[in-house]
């Protein structure tokens, strides 16, 4: 499969609220979203079509129109018209057969969604990691800089535990076990 990209135009006006940056991370952002939209394969184009029409109105009015006018009919209310299914029974299965599609159908769009969502925490992630190593790396210095001026504030103890790397590893080894400690029946999350 060939990838096209898709460029998002740029404009010119910059709204007075957002900075350059802003800006820019919006236009990446969408552009992104623009060249994955277009990157599915046709399976998931079409479980996607599918999945955003069975979860429309149009879609239960349909549905309202068609199964309301088969249980009219096979219930003789409608004159002149044969009953094709008195019992119901083809009724039940073409509603059960349309239920086991419509569900793969929606189960295949949620799949595909939550990948998205993975990815897009893992992101989330690394960004509060990568923040987090720029934050401790400017109370380093700004710490060492209040001491070589002779400021009273770099003596706080605090500043030297916050200037310390956080491992994420071992921040949730440390949740999974004091969530262990208070609920002995919480699930081992480590695998």
């Amino acid at each position: 499969m060939v990838e096209r990209r898709v460029e998002v135009p740029v404009t010119n006006e910059r709204s007075a609220d957002l900075s350059g940056v802003v800006e820019r991370n919006i236009t990446a952002l969408i552009a992104r979203r623009r060249n994955e939209e277009e990157a599915r394969s046709r399976q998931d184009r079409v479980a996607d079509a599918i999945s955003r029409f069975t979860g429309s109105m149009t879609f239960v009015y349909i549905h309202l129109v068609l199964f309301g006018g088969w249980v009219a009919i096979n219930l003789g209310w409608v004159p002149g018209v044969p009953r094709f299914d008195p019992s119901f029974v083809v009724l039940a299965m073409v509603a059960s057969v349309e239920a086991i599609f419509l569900s793969t159908f929606v189960l295949i769009t949620q799949n595909r969604m939550a990948a998205a969502a993975d990815r897009r925490a893992d992101l989330d992630l690394q960004v509060s990691l990568l923040a987090e190593h720029e934050i401790t790396r400017l109370i380093t210095l700004s710490t060492e800089i209040a001491a070589k001026l002779g400021i009273e504030a770099a003596e706080n103890p605090e500043l030297s535990e916050l200037a310390r790397d956080v491992a994420p590893e071992r921040v949730l080894d440390e949740i999974d076990r004091t969530e262990r400690a208070l609920r002995p029946d919480a699930p081992d999350r480590r695998s």
